[in-house]
């Protein structure tokens, strides 16, 4: 009887799918994103919060910016979407600073533009 119970309960646990060592699972995601505009005379900066499952936070379009990141696997910039941008020297910074699915991620990008910047960041810097 023992060795049945024990084929049985291998047959069970064979049947169960491994979670990769680096799945993010159950933790938080709390970023606070910053755009600034260096060289502005006006109030160049802004910043939003941004939490997801669920979405939400101060930021205009939390939903598609945490599908966007749960694309890229919390990945802020990405290779251009291809959009036309002006060459337009207007430097832009955005920063992220917080927790992504429970860990901690720190992000820092410069570009020429809000276009460009948009263009490599999607949704995630469009406040």
């Amino acid at each position: 009887m023992s060795n049945i119970t024990a084929v049985l309960a291998g047959a069970v646990i064979a049947l169960f799918p491994a979670v990769p060592a680096h799945h993010h699972g159950g933790g938080t995601t709390a970023l606070q994103l910053t755009v600034t505009h260096p060289g502005r005379t006006t109030s160049g900066t802004h910043t939003v919060t941004l939490t997801c499952d669920p979405p939400g936070g101060r930021h205009p379009d939390a939903a598609r910016a945490c599908s966007e990141l749960d694309g890229s696997g919390g990945t802020f910039a990405h290779p251009p979407d291809g959009r036309m941008c002006t060459q337009i020297h207007a430097p832009v910074v955005a920063k992220a600073k917080g927790r992504w699915h429970g860990d901690p991620v720190s992000f820092h990008g410069r570009y020429a533009n809000d276009c460009v910047m948009r263009s490599r960041t999607g949704t995630v810097f469009a406040f």
